[in-house]
């Protein structure tokens, strides 16, 4: 078996019996797939600093995102949650503002992602505004091969349903400026995960989403800059 494979098996009996006391009688299966999980995200936080530099001094804990849900806010008190996510970004971590690379393992429902999800409203106003200024240099970014073939639409949940105040309603790709994540996402099938080359594959579409995660951290850079205290929360992916 896979580790990957004991990874998915792990959560998939997670899924049918979401309570501490099950969790608990597996704590050591549960300590063993949270660290080959961690093992994994320490190996692509290596392979994508070779091509996104910002990324070296990343470290797994700032990543991986905790297994037990907040439901202090939620109708769904259920203790876990049924998937291990990392954000892998410099500044941070999964606490970071900038743009970077998502990992989501979970059965039948594993993807990778690339970009910035729920920014705050004036980094979301300064994205807007840098991709209206810069939409043939987005464009270039997003139609080419090496994009397309993994990342085919942008995650839309959330959109206004009218352009954004400022922009003009004729604008030709006016369904840019009503997003409110700038994120691509690849979904990733079984026989992928569980193929030998599976890290190396995940590691190309990681790299098929620098480009678009320089042009928005160029933007994010900037605000930062003038707005040092602009962070993330620890988002519950």
């Amino acid at each position: 078996m896979t580790t990957t494979q004991n990874t998915l098996n792990f959560l998939a009996e997670l899924a049918q019996n979401n309570n501490k006391d099950w969790f608990n009688a597996n704590k050591v299966w549960y300590n063993d797939v949270r660290s080959e999980f961690e093992s994994l995200v320490a190996r692509l936080i290596d392979g994508i600093s070779k091509f996104d530099e910002d990324l070296k001094h990343t470290t797994v804990k700032e990543c991986v995102f905790r297994i037990h849900r907040d439901t202090r806010f939620s109708h769904d008190k259920t203790p876990y949650k049924t998937h291990f996510g990392a954000y892998i970004a410099s500044n941070g971590g999964r606490k970071s503002p900038r743009a970077g690379y998502y990992l989501h393992l979970e059965p039948k429902a594993s993807f990778v992602a690339s970009g910035v999800w729920m920014p705050e409203p004036n980094v979301l106003k300064a994205l807007r505004k840098s991709v209206y200024d810069n939409i043939d240099e987005l464009k270039e970014i997003i139609t080419k091969d090496e994009f397309s073939q993994y990342y085919k639409t942008f995650y839309s949940e959330d959109a206004l349903k009218k352009i954004p105040a400022g922009f003009p309603k004729d604008f030709p790709d006016a369904d840019l400026l009503k997003l409110k994540h700038y994120i691509v996402e690849c979904n990733l099938s079984e026989d992928l995960l569980m193929s030998d080359d599976f890290e190396n594959r995940m590691l190309k579409i990681f790299k098929a989403g620098h480009p678009f995660n320089h042009f928005l951290n160029h933007t994010i850079d900037e605000l930062i800059k003038s707005e040092p205290k602009i962070n993330s929360q620890d988002f519950q992916f």
